[in-house]
């Protein structure tokens, strides 16, 4: 059913953009932080990978050898009994750790110090993170308008049926 496939596509992407959200919230935590003790590395900044359940890629590749139809929003296999596909929506993959290095402090008295007299400064940049958190907000609120959107057409059509 078209309908609730609209809430799968939402749902998926109001979980992803609150992981996001939540990880933002976590880099600007540690912001400032320095290693602990001499050879260990400060937090490294995390990241977010989202990608789409199914490629679209794979779709038109399937339509282009006759291997998938559409129906009303639902892509369905022709090989075989017919067999509806799932993965509409996003999903994060996988939390990744930025490889920007670190910053260089030069304080010999810090009992963390490396030989050369240098302590080292988490590679979480508060500008980059406040982007990230408006940019995921926006994606949020979007989808959460879209999600009242799917409700009152729900109830507007069960109001119609007189369900």
């Amino acid at each position: 059913m078209a309908f609730l496939n609209s809430l799968d596509i939402v749902q998926s992407a109001l979980s992803v953009n609150r992981l996001r959200m939540d990880i933002i919230t976590e880099n600007i935590a540690h912001q400032g932080t320095t290693n602990a003790a001499v050879g260990e590395d400060p937090y490294r900044r995390q990241l977010v990978v989202v990608a789409d359940k199914k490629r679209f890629a794979d779709v038109l590749g399937e339509f282009q050898t006759g291997k998938s139809y559409h129906i009303r929003g639902t892509y369905y296999l022709a090989r075989g009994p017919v067999q509806e596909t799932s993965g509409e929506g996003t999903v994060a993959t996988a939390i990744t750790t930025d490889g920007t290095p670190f910053t260089p402090i030069y304080d010999p008295t810090n009992p963390a110090a490396d030989e050369d007299g240098y302590i080292y400064e988490t590679n979480v940049d508060n500008t980059k993170e406040q982007i990230d958190l408006l940019a995921a907000q926006a994606a949020y609120e979007a989808n959460n308008s879209a999600l009242a959107a799917v409700k009152a057409m729900y109830t507007k059509s069960m109001s119609l049926t007189g369900r």
